[in-house]
């Protein structure tokens, strides 16, 4: 077998770092941070998810700096997110308490509170808007003001506590809530997770997983490559949620802690029907809750991930998104953007070997 020796690319790296920053800026146009946050709110909000770093800032700055590249932003997210100290933690917080600003329910018409259509692309018809390409600075602003001065016909509500679908569900006696779980959540940041998972683990796992991989394998996992009927989705909310840090002289007293501000989150509780057997053998139907919840409005991503926290919740024999290996291994971004993009390093010597095999094999020896 040839050595192949591998030097003197340090220059043409260089050069090719020099050549990368040229793109970005070859056109002579400077994309402000600020234009990222105002017009591209959904792509901050997945940077911010995949990489499980809240920071609208921060986000828009590494989509700049990757020219559009998810994976690349994400990426610069987490290694920026590691160098970070952990100066407190937050104290746990019920979702009850967020401020809605979207709310709906695919299972009920009518729900507690009423339904909240807020802001959505749902129902937009998908044609390109071509007046978009002679958009100024001055309709923006009009356009804007004419929303903010407009009076809406709308029933009065609480949006800040707004009750729960499920416990409409569970007044029926069509779900039985689980004992509360004080248990610290295993932290895959600072230890990688270990097989079988807790519930915690899959959550982080899935809620920065990658999301047209938590998507592709949530759609899997309903056309019957998991849960074996179609969910509903019990309630999809978005809005912020506060957070609150413990009073170091106080750390059992609530109403002495910090609020240190607001995240916007998706939360989204999808209900599936399953057999519950009592102590008497008595067999009857209830349902069970899929869990998903994520950064920043990412609706589909956030369903998806309910599809598959139920999926291995309940998990079913010979089913790939029922197997916590094949989904949490690979929905990671970093995980398997690194692995493929590896590919593309010098594999010089391992291909030469394998060359010498084949090469071998064809004059009539064989390989060793």
């Amino acid at each position: 077998m040839g050595y192949v020796a591998v030097k003197g690319g340090q220059k043409a790296i260089e050069r090719s770092n020099l050549a990368l920053d040229y793109d970005r800026i070859k056109d002579g146009r400077v994309l402000d941070v600020a234009d990222i946050l105002a017009g591209m709110r959904p792509l901050v909000d997945q940077v911010m998810s995949e990489s499980s770093l809240y920071d609208e800032e921060l986000a828009a700055l590494a989509i700049k700096q990757a020219s559009g590249s998810m994976e690349e932003a994400v990426f610069l997210m987490r290694a920026h997110r590691s160098t970070l100290a952990r100066l407190y933690y937050t104290n746990t917080t019920s979702t009850k308490s967020m401020f809605v600003e979207r709310r709906i329910s695919a299972s009920f018409k009518d729900i507690p509170g009423g339904q909240l259509l807020g802001s959505a692309s749902d129902f937009k018809q998908r044609f390109l808007d071509f007046d978009l390409l002679n958009e100024t600075q001055e309709q923006v602003r009009e356009t804007a003001e004419n929303f903010e001065k407009k009076e809406f016909d709308a029933p009065v509500m609480n949006l800040r506590q707004l009750p729960k679908v499920i416990d409409y569900l569970e007044e029926e006696g069509l779900y039985t809530s689980q004992p509360l779980n004080d248990r610290e959540p295993d932290d895959i940041t600072k230890s990688s997770i270990q097989f079988p998972t807790s519930r915690s683990q899959r959550l982080q796992s899935l809620t920065r997983g990658q999301t047209g991989a938590v998507t592709s394998l949530g759609y899997a996992g309903i056309r019957g490559y998991g849960v074996a009927s179609h969910p509903n989705i019990g309630e999809l909310r978005v809005g912020e949620l506060p957070l609150h840090v413990s009073d170091a002289r106080h750390p059992d007293e609530e109403d002495q802690a910090y609020y240190i501000g607001s995240i916007i989150t998706t939360e989204v509780e999808s209900f599936l029907p399953i057999d519950v057997t009592d102590k008497d053998g008595k067999t009857t139907q209830s349902f069970a809750v899929g869990y998903g919840l994520t950064f920043g409005q990412n609706e589909t991503k956030t369903i998806a991930m309910s599809v598959l926290d139920y999926s291995l919740e309940h998990p079913v024999d010979g089913y790939p998104t029922s197997d916590e290996e094949f989904v949490l291994l690979h929905v990671d971004s970093v995980e398997s953007t690194g692995f493929i993009s590896h590919l593309k390093l010098p594999h010089y010597v391992t291909f030469q070997s394998l060359l010498d095999g084949i090469r071998e094999i064809k004059k009539g020896g064989t390989a060793e």
